[in-house]
């Protein structure tokens, strides 16, 4: 319990320090264009470190997908958007794990031990359908840390499930930004 609790503290603290020092409103589209192309040849590598970060602090990776078409177009800020994404959900895991444990492998609740056995019992095919459907969300690269799956099973399922929400993403918000 008091690794959640600090969990919570580090997270509200980042939340906190993203919304109220200005950063918070350079996360549109043009203001991380701006950003990553200023960058010069680092602006992608700038970009993969910004996601990551941003995906702590609760910012929506659809953001993230949009700038970099936007920046990129849509084969090259589709590929930097699907990179980006590993790395992100990749830190996300990392951290949260870190900090807050597995507290969900010990958790009593009938009901929930219900869905997560379809998790211990499908880790990669659950994964993948968390992905397609919800993406990088931040609450979701939350709870997987939190759960007992293991990294290279939580990698695999981002991996997989994240190729057709990027390319999907690509095409349509590359109609929009050429």
């Amino acid at each position: 319990m008091l690794r959640l609790i600090l969990l919570a503290v580090v997270v509200g603290g980042l939340l906190i320090v993203v919304r109220f020092s200005g950063i918070w409103e350079r996360f549109t589209p043009a203001g991380l264009r701006a950003t990553i192309l200023g960058a010069g040849a680092w602006g992608a590598l700038l970009f993969i470190g910004i996601f990551a970060l941003g995906q702590l602090a609760q910012v929506p990776g659809t953001l993230f997908y949009v700038a970099s078409v936007f920046a990129y177009g849509r084969v090259w800020g589709g590929a930097v958007s699907y990179v980006a994404s590993l790395v992100s959900v990749s830190v996300s895991f990392a951290f949260v794990r870190a900090i807050g444990g597995q507290p969900l492998a010990e958790i009593k609740s009938p009901r929930i031990r219900r869905l997560l056995a379809r998790l211990d019992e499908r880790p990669l095919a659950i994964m993948i359908l968390l992905r397609i459907v919800l993406w990088t969300a931040p609450p979701l690269n939350y709870a997987l840390a939190l759960s007992k799956v293991r990294f290279a099973q939580y990698l695999a399922g981002a991996a997989i499930g994240l190729i057709l929400p990027i390319i999907a993403m690509s095409a349509f918000y590359g109609i929009f930004f050429r």
